[in-house]
């Protein structure tokens, strides 16, 4: 969906997450960031990924890579979801879909013979210096930061 490509400059964006805390891309310079985007808050495929985050937290950090969600849910439902699943990462509410447009990730879908607007699952891994160091537009959701350390050349 995505039209975005590895080694061009991520898009800058900012938002709050569900504690009410704003996070933005310039937090993070010199470090490496996993920005995600799923459809729903508590949903199977949104839960998976998210708890496979939250399990490999400790792991990612150990490679200084920092996770941050996004959907367009508000902020209620993203502490809601964060609370029930113990999630250890911000949640940005993009209820105007300003990153999830700046990102390309927003669009058709077909789910059961119905097409739909909505969010496509995509991953994009910002490096040190603000640039993609990999999009993955296929995500398993069980195994998102085993996918997330292979595309960095990383032993998962």
């Amino acid at each position: 969906m995505t039209t975005l490509q590895v080694g061009q400059p991520a898009p800058a964006f900012q938002g709050v997450d569900q504690n009410g805390n704003h996070v933005q891309l310039s937090d993070f310079q010199g470090k490496k960031v996993v920005l995600y985007f799923y459809p729903k808050d508590d949903t199977p495929g949104c839960t998976a990924e998210a708890c496979d985050f939250r399990d490999n937290h400790d792991r990612l950090i150990a490679h200084g890579i920092h996770v941050i969600g996004v959907s367009a849910d508000s902020a209620k439902s993203h502490l809601k979801f964060a609370d029930k699943y113990r999630l250890n990462f911000p949640l940005i509410a993009d209820e105007d879909r300003r990153i999830i447009e700046a990102y390309g990730v927003w669009g058709k879908k077909k789910f059961m013979g119905r097409e739909y607007d909505g969010i496509h699952r995509e991953t994009f891994v910002i490096d040190e210096h603000g640039h993609l160091a990999a999009v993955l537009t296929k995500v398993d959701t069980k195994a998102s930061t085993a996918q997330i350390l292979s595309s960095l050349g990383i032993k998962a």
